[in-house]
């Protein structure tokens, strides 16, 4: 096969849902001419919840899955499996450039010195050792809240992108750290991002709100560039996959993508 070929691959976006298509969402940006194949493992949704030896060893058996339907390089886009498994992952495929997503606690703490940063995570990514030693390293540079978000990410599952019940949510879950000024709110899930203009008014548009999405997207650029499998031909197809058919799945990835583009979905038994 011809390097040209070979580059053709997909770029494989993996997460446990939805939310990964808001990271799907920045790389289409700046590699248009690339094509793309996301697994949602949308049957065991929501990982966050999960014993982290249960989310080690759904992550590597989804990331094979998209090895073996020939994906060139890997975004893990959910912060709970990038805690989770990505070390092992690295480990086990040290030729694949292997990105994974942590919450941006770094553009944070530099926005403003000595700022409060309130970082929005599941309860699981807040526990794991890879969060508490982000926090260590910046904690005399800033006031750093963690913020468990129980039940956010399924908002977004089930579609409920407005409303009344999620209004009310978001209102008692910033209530809790709205005592004192707030400088950051970092997105730390991928599905958080589809709130973003929800989490700015209420905090009435006073933060800097921080998605790690396209960060994520230019260090896969760089890596693409650094192993020669960037795609420079025109785009052909990308791929959608889940593991559970869900009627409105459709729906809901064009919302993220901002797309009107037909969508290819199928279901991975």
């Amino acid at each position: 096969m011809s390097i040209d070929k070979k580059n053709e691959k997909p770029i494989g976006v993996f997460d446990s849902g939805v939310g990964g298509i808001s990271v799907l969402r920045e790389l289409v940006k700046i590699m248009p001419n690339e094509n793309y194949l996301y697994f949602g493992d949308s049957i065991n949704a929501p990982y966050g919840t999960k014993e982290v030896s249960v989310i080690r060893e759904l992550t590597i058996k989804n990331i094979e899955k998209l090895l073996d339907m020939g994906a060139k390089s890997i975004v893990v886009a959910c912060n709970t499996a990038t805690s989770a498994a990505v070390r092992v992952l690295r480990q086990m495929y040290p030729e694949i450039p292997l990105v994974g997503i942590e919450p941006a606690i770094k553009p944070a703490v530099e926005y403003k010195e000595k700022s409060r940063v309130v970082v929005m995570a599941t309860p699981m990514t807040l526990k794991q050792e890879k969060f508490q030693n982000l926090m260590k390293k910046y904690e005399n540079q800033a006031e750093i809240v963690p913020l468990p978000c129980p039940g956010l990410m399924e908002f977004v599952e089930r579609g409920d992108l407005e409303g009344e019940d999620l209004y009310n949510y978001l209102s008692i879950l910033f209530g809790s750290v709205n005592s004192k000024k707030i400088d950051s709110v970092v997105l730390g899930c991928t599905h958080y991002p589809i709130y973003d203009e929800i989490i700015r008014e209420e905090f009435k548009n006073k933060i800097d709100l921080i998605n790690t999405g396209m960060a994520v997207a230019e260090k896969v650029k760089k890596y693409l560039v650094e192993y020669c499998k960037e795609n420079t031909n025109e785009r052909k197809k990308s791929k959608m996959v889940i593991t559970k058919q869900e009627r409105d799945f459709c729906v809901r990835a064009k919302n993220i993508l901002k797309s009107s583009q037909t969508l290819d979905i199928t279901t991975f038994n």
